[in-house]
């Protein structure tokens, strides 16, 4: 009995193409008579175009092949270089495959089940395959809401239909800050092992057509947000736009990239209460600001731990890279930094106890990502940066609570 070496995972059946690709090794073979006994998304890429190209099959044939009946025998989920019995030998080799893989964790997102193929590539480019947030309210997007709700008058909600403009509007920005981010990075990207997958940095897209999805994106937010915004608040998108399309450059220039980031994804707050106000009252967005730039500071540099060690190899600067194991320390730093100056910005603004009272829960989140996290591990990396969503949360219903009982 001859068998077959699979070193990674395919479906329950093998596509039409294949077959028919292979015609000429297994002329007896049909789309009916194979099949093997495991999940088909929780094992290895899904089969595309790309990745016919990279399966080699080598015929070892016996006298006769299984039919439907005779189905391969393997157990529910088979280890990688198993060996199961058949006649054919085959070896499925993704090395050469440039495709971003579309499954993550035995999961395929909404872009590859709904959008069409030509669109997917600049889907996963916006990373709307990949939200950080609740819904389209981004963290990102947390200083637009904190700031609009906070320049509400005393003892009122604040304007609902300007916090759902925002959340909407504020979405393309944040696409369009990936697309930057990948466009100037692909060099980079495609030499780490988290990134290379991505559109531009495997190919599946040029950095001209990654420019063109990005004009698409400014225009689209622009077109959302300025017919309701006033003059003053309209001027002050041109730094946040600028500080957005030159972020990529400063791991560059300075180990302190990720705090250039913090200026630019914080800026919201004060655009979202020149929206509100007509003008900035500096005594209260500007530590608003502030403690949205350390938030950052806190939240980028757990995030930027997941590719330290490969960063250290390309001599790409980081915060982690410069601050290597005393990372914590520093974090535990800018998380009171953090609501120090949120403290100081409720103050200012003669908000009432319930904020304080949210500020000291946010405060209980912010430490618990510092100490809990597993700076060695990606994966925990990851998860406690995913949980910045429930900082922006918690500080934003502070405010609210804050505005109601002023």
């Amino acid at each position: 009995m001859s068998s077959a070496l699979i070193s990674c995972s395919v479906f329950h059946r093998f596509p039409k193409p294949f077959l028919s690709s292979s015609s000429r090794v297994f002329p007896d073979v049909n789309r009916n008579n194979i099949s093997l006994n495991f999940h088909p998304l929780k094992h290895g890429k899904r089969f595309s175009k790309k990745n016919f190209n990279s399966i080699t099959c080598i015929a070892n044939h016996s006298s006769s092949f299984p039919t439907v009946d005779e189905k391969i025998s393997s157990s529910s989920s088979p280890n990688v270089n198993e060996e199961i019995s058949s006649p054919p030998s085959i070896i499925v080799d993704e090395n050469n495959s440039s495709s971003s893989s579309p499954i993550v964790e035995g999961k395929i997102s909404w872009v590859d089940k709904y959008l069409p193929e030509p669109v997917r590539p600049y889907a996963r480019l916006a990373r709307l395959d990949m939200p950080v947030g609740i819904g389209l309210v981004s963290l990102l997007t947390w200083p637009f809401l904190w700031s609009i709700a906070l320049a509400a008058p005393q003892g009122h909600f604040p304007d609902f239909n300007m916090l759902n403009l925002f959340a909407i509007g504020v979405y393309p920005f944040r696409a369009a800050t990936m697309t930057v981010n990948d466009v100037l990075d692909y060099d980079i990207d495609k030499k780490i092992s988290r990134t290379k997958s991505r559109p531009i940095a495997n190919g599946d897209i040029t950095p001209f057509q990654g420019v063109c999805l990005l004009v698409f994106e400014i225009l689209l937010g622009t077109g959302i947000l300025f017919p309701f915004m006033n003059n003053y608040s309209r001027l002050l998108v041109i730094p946040f736009l600028f500080l957005m399309c030159t972020y990529p450059l400063m791991k560059r220039i300075t180990y302190w990239p990720q705090a250039y980031l913090g200026l630019n994804l914080s800026w919201g707050a004060l655009i979202g209460w020149a929206a509100m106000k007509g003008s900035c009252d500096w005594k209260i967005v500007l530590p608003l600001y502030i403690g949205g730039v350390f938030w950052t500071l806190v939240y980028e540099t757990i995030y930027g731990h997941q590719d330290k060690e490969e960063d250290i190899k390309m001599g790409v600067k980081s915060v982690p890279v410069l601050l290597g194991d005393s990372s914590r320390n520093w974090m535990a730093g800018f998380g009171v930094a953090c609501i120090g100056s949120l403290a100081l910005c409720g103050y200012n603004a003669q908000i009432g106890w319930p904020y304080f009272v949210g500020l000291a829960a946010a405060l209980g989140q912010l430490a618990w990502q510092i100490f809990a996290v597993d700076l060695s591990s990606p994966a925990d990396c990851k998860t406690k940066f995913h949980s910045n969503k429930w900082f922006g949360v918690i500080t934003f219903f502070a405010i609210v609570a804050g505005r109601l009982f002023s």
